[in-house]
């Protein structure tokens, strides 16, 4: 099993990155998906999520309006176009997949993670 994140970088604030994570090594199309970052010095935090079936999005308050997490089953991609970002936005961020439905916000139920891609928001 593998989620391999990518798209971070180095931004000024107003600007715009999208981050990518491609799946392997089990059924993506079966598993939600979710983005969490972590910031230095802070716990990890929930950011965005997908579900598996219909495509239902949900959004920390912090992000709502200007992040937008999608998917493309047919690629085991899942994606967060971010917007707009500003510099409490630095962070790492990571992907993660879990195939029980419920609640989206809590790292605990997150079954598989990536290692990470850095994003730093300069003001």
């Amino acid at each position: 099993v593998q989620l391999q994140a990518s798209g971070g970088g180095l931004v000024q604030a107003g600007g715009s990155l999208r981050l990518t994570c491609v799946a392997s090594g089990f059924t993506f199309s079966r598993y939600n998906m979710g983005w969490f970052r972590q910031a230095p010095g802070k716990e990890r935090e929930f950011v965005a999520a997908i579900s598996r079936s219909d495509g239902s999005s949900y959004y920390a308050d912090s992000v709502k309006g200007r992040f937008t997490i999608s998917r493309d089953n047919a690629k085991n991609t899942v994606y967060l176009q971010m917007n707009s970002l500003k510099p409490e936005d630095t962070a790492v961020y990571y992907c993660a997949a879990r195939i029980r439905s419920g609640s989206y916000f809590s790292s605990f139920e997150y079954d598989y993670w990536g290692q990470g891609t850095e994003v730093t928001v300069s003001s």
